[in-house]
This record gives C-alpha cells, structure tokens and sequence, in this order.
C-alpha cells in the first residue's frame, strides 16, 4: 500500500516499547505512513507481598502483568509454572520469562472460558495493573475457582508530547489506534486540555475502548480480535482511502 502525500499521521499512545513495536509492523505494511509515538501511560513495576499459598496457576492479562511475574520470580517469590494468559503476546512474553502459558487467543472473558475449560485445582493468582477490568477474580470465585489479585504495577498517566500536541491543535486527520480504556480516558482528557482541533479516527481495540474514546469521535473502527495483529489490520483499512490510485 503507497498512500497520498496528504494522508493522515498516526499517533501511538500505548507504552514505548509497544509503540515501537507496532510503529514498525505498520511501516512494514504501509509505504509512507507517517508515524508519531507519544505513550500516555508508563508502566511502573511494584513490589507487593503476595498471599503464602501454593498456587495452581497465575492469570495475566497483559504483556506488562507477564514481565511483572518474570521479575517477582527472579526476585525470589515462587510462582506456578502454569500462566493462563488473555492473548498471544502476553502469553509469548511469559514463556520467554520460564512459564508455560496458554493463551485465550481473546478477552477477559474468553480468559475466564479458558480457565474454566481446563478446571485446574487449586487457588489461581491474577496478576494485573492498578487500573484493570474484566472482574476476572470475581468471575472465577463465582464459578467455583478460588482466586485472589495482586496489583504489580502501576500505570502512570504522561501528558501528551509537544509534538503530538502540535498536530492535535492543526486541521489534518489523525488516526489513533487505542489499546486499553485507560489510555482512551486519558487521551480524552488531554485532547481537552489542549483545546484539540484536529479531526480524529479512532481504531478501537475493543467495545470498552470505543466507549470509553467515544467523546474523541463519532464514530471508530473497531478491531476484528483484541490483538495487535488485528489493530494492524483495522489501521490499514482505515487508511485505504488515503491510498494513491
């Protein structure tokens, strides 16, 4: 795909190194896309005690919950070998941090599908940020599965950098893939404090995402499957308009 001089920037708010990440299978896939990344959370990694049991299995519903656990391994915690992980990349991180992880291939609740198909004993841990949703724990003690949380890091808002205020404040399109509804809430925010003028396309990873972006847009597109694969997918069409003929 070769797009138009005139076709939109791409902003990327997720964390740095998913930024890049992503920032660089989309320029694989798109000739001349412009590319702006400005996280607008950074993760925090704590260190909290965790309850004395014999876990039969960990929950991780994120890539940055995944490294949380390599590193409270590798500080000396035991943790289960078994990691119950919401997608691909979260379950890719886990295995390279020791775990077996299986992947749901979906969301929090095609997590807690997963878990329950396998019926495994024993009490669960989830591992999650300070912001999270789903109510996975709730869920699975609902059904039977004894869970208990664990927040292990934390998600800290950062304001919007100058240059992505810049092209926010100027006219010309901009197309914003959103990950999370944390990051969505503090877009929204920052987009008011900036008096944003520009008009934006919201790529949504999901029905929560959209929600929650709903006031930066009237309308997003959203992801086939709540994983980056997709979101490449949903940018790229998005940005077949702007294609040279």
């Amino acid at each position: 795909m070769v797009l138009q001089s005139r076709s939109p920037t791409i902003l990327l708010t997720r964390p740095a190194a998913q930024s890049l990440r992503f920032a660089e299978v989309l320029r694989q896939r798109i000739e001349g896309i412009r590319i702006l990344c400005s996280p607008l959370i950074a993760p925090r990694y704590l260190s909290p005690t965790l309850p004395d049991r014999t876990w039969a299995a960990i929950i991780l519903t994120s890539e940055t919950a995944a490294l949380s656990a390599g590193r409270i391994v590798a500080d000396g915690s035991r943790l289960p070998s078994l990691a119950f992980c919401v997608g691909d990349r979260t379950a890719e991180t886990a295995r390279a941090a020791g775990f077996e992880a299986m992947s749901a291939q979906s969301d929090a609740a095609g997590l807690v599908a997963l878990i329950l198909q396998h019926n495994t004993s024993g009490p669960h841990l989830h591992l999650h940020g300070d912001h999270s949703r789903g109510d996975i724990a709730k869920k699975l003690n609902f059904s039977g599965i004894e869970t208990f949380q664990a927040v292990v890091y934390s998600q800290d808002a950062q304001d919007l950098s100058p240059e992505a205020e810049a092209i926010l404040v100027a006219i010309a399109p901009v197309i914003v893939p959103l990950f999370s509804p944390r990051t969505a809430q503090i877009l929204v925010s920052e987009c008011i404090r900036i008096n944003r003028v520009a008009p934006l396309t919201i790529v949504a990873l999901s029905d929560a995402v959209a929600t929650v972006a709903a006031p930066l847009s009237t309308s997003a597109s959203l992801a086939r499957r709540p994983d980056a694969e997709a979101m490449v997918d949903a940018v790229t069409s998005v940005l077949a308009k702007w294609c040279e003929p």
